[in-house]
C-alpha cells in the first residue's frame, strides 16, 4: 500500500510541460481545452503505470527500474532478480537504442534518416540506405499487403496536414480539398522500390506523395530489439513499457507480470491481466493524440481511404502471445483493426491475432473469448464477448 501511495504522490506532483520535452503531444497554451485534454491523457499513462507496478505487487524484491522519455512517450523498463549495477547498465544499453531509433525514425526532424529519405521520394530520386531501415520498409510493406493497405506509413503528408507531425501540436484549420487531394494521390507502401547489390542498398518510390511516418510501427520493433537484448545478456525477467505497448520476459518473482488497459474515458484502467513471458500488449485509441474543434473529436489515427480520423472506436488492445515479433505485432495491426469499426475481428484475423478488446465508439466493450478468460474488471463493466 506505502509502494502505491508513493506512485500516485508521484503521477500527481509531476510537472506535466516536463514531460513534453519531445513535444509530440504538446498542446499549444492559446487553446486551453486541447492542453486540459492531453493532460488527462498524461494521467492516463501516469495511471498504467500504476496499473503495471502496484498490481504486481510492491516489496522489497530485487526490482531494478529506469524511466525515461523516447518516441514522444513515457518508457519504463523494469528488471527483475539481477544486482542493481548490472540491471543499470542494461537498462541504459536499451535507453540509447531507443534514443538511436527516435532520432532516425523522426518523421519531421530534418536530419533524421527517414526525412532525408522522405525528401528523395519527393524529388523521384533514389538515396541509399542501410540495412535495418530497408527491413523495416520491407517488414512494413508485408504488413500493409496482410491489412489490405489499412495499415499505411505512407501516409505521413495526410499526418502533417491534420497537425500530428509538429512539435506544438494544436488544432488546425481544416482543409477538405487538400485532403481530397492527398487521399486522390494514394501513397501505398507497394510504391517503394529497394534496389539490392553488392555495393549497398537504394530506395526509391514510384509515387511522390510517398511520405513514410513510422509512428504506428517503431514502438512494437523497439520492443523486440529490447527484448532480444535482454534475452541475449541473459536475462530472464523484464517489463518493458514505451507508453503502453508493453512487452514481458519472465515473470516478477513467483507471479506473472500483471498490467492494466486503459480506459479511453477515465483516469483508471478498464481491465487488468497477468502477461506471461514473450507476450506483448498495445492499443489503439483516440484518448491520447488529438484535438477538438467546434465540439469535434480529431484523433491521429487517420483512415487512408478518406483522408479522416477514423470514429467508428474509441480503443482496441491486442494481445501477442509468445511468437516471433511479437513487439512489432502488438503495435501495427491494432491500427487496421482500430481502423476497420465494427469489422475488427476481420481485421485480428489476419494477422493470427485471438487476444482482442475493443470499445466501440458508443462506449460498448467487446472482447474476444480467448481474452476473456485473462481479464479482470475492477469495476462491473456489461462486455459483449466475440468468438
Amino acid at each position: 500500500m506505502q509502494c502505491l501511495i508513493k506512485l500516485r504522490s508521484l503521477c500527481t506532483s509531476m510537472r506535466w510541460n516536463n514531460f513534453f520535452s519531445h513535444k509530440e503531444h504538446r498542446v499549444h497554451r492559446e487553446n486551453p481545452r486541447p492542453y486540459l485534454r492531453n493532460r488527462l491523457s498524461l494521467w492516463s499513462l501516469c495511471t498504467l503505470w500504476l496499473a503495471v507496478f502496484a498490481l504486481s505487487g510492491c516489496g522489497r524484491e530485487p526490482l531494478y527500474q529506469s524511466q525515461s522519455y523516447v518516441f514522444g512517450t513515457l518508457v519504463d523498463i523494469s528488471i527483475y532478480g539481477e544486482e542493481a549495477s548490472r540491471a543499470a547498465d542494461l537498462a541504459a544499453v536499451i535507453q540509447q537504442d531507443f534514443q538511436r531509433l527516435h532520432h532516425k525514425l523522426h518523421a519531421w526532424n530534418e536530419d533524421s534518416d527517414l526525412s532525408r529519405l522522405n525528401r528523395a521520394f519527393a524529388a523521384g530520386e533514389r538515396v541509399t540506405i542501410d540495412p535495418e531501415l530497408a527491413q523495416l520498409i520491407k517488414q512494413a510493406q508485408q504488413l500493409s499487403a496482410q491489412s489490405d493497405g489499412l495499415f499505411n506509413p505512407a501516409i505521413g503528408q495526410l499526418i502533417g496536414h491534420w497537425g500530428f507531425q509538429r512539435d506544438m501540436f494544436k488544432p488546425v484549420s481544416i482543409d477538405r480539398d487538400a485532403i481530397e487531394k492527398l487521399v486522390a494521390a494514394n501513397p501505398q507502401m507497394s510504391d517503394i522500390v529497394l534496389h539490392e547489390s553488392a555495393s549497398g542498398i537504394e530506395a526509391e518510390s514510384r509515387n511522390p506523395a510517398v511520405k513514410l511516418d513510422f509512428g504506428g510501427y517503431a514502438k512494437g520493433y523497439a520492443l523486440d530489439r529490447a527484448a532480444a537484448y535482454l534475452r541475449a545478456e541473459g536475462v530472464r525477467n523484464a517489463l518493458i513499457n514505451i507508453g503502453g505497448n508493453v512487452m514481458a520476459l519472465g515473470k516478477k518473482g513467483d507471479q506473472p507480470w500483471r498490467i492494466g488497459i486503459q480506459h479511453p474515458r477515465a483516469p483508471a484502467p478498464l481491465a487488468t491481466l497477468p502477461l506471461y513471458d514473450g507476450e506483448a500488449v498495445g492499443t489503439s485509441g483516440d484518448y491520447q493524440r488529438y484535438f477538438e474543434l467546434d465540439g469535434e473529436r480529431y484523433a491521429h489515427l487517420l483512415d487512408p481511404r478518406t483522408g479522416q480520423p477514423a470514429r467508428g472506436t474509441q480503443s482496441l488492445t491486442v494481445l501477442i502471445t509468445a511468437r516471433a515479433g511479437a513487439g512489432t505485432l502488438s503495435d501495427a495491426p491494432s491500427k487496421p483493426a482500430y481502423l476497420a469499426g465494427d469489422q475488427w475481428r476481420e481485421h485480428t484475423r489476419r494477422f493470427g491475432i485471438e487476444h482482442v478488446l475493443r470499445v466501440a465508439a458508443d462506449g460498448r466493450v467487446e472482447v474476444t473469448r480467448a481474452l476473456r478468460a485473462r481479464l479482470q474488471f475492477p469495476a462491473p463493466v456489461e462486455v459483449t464477448v466475440v468468438d
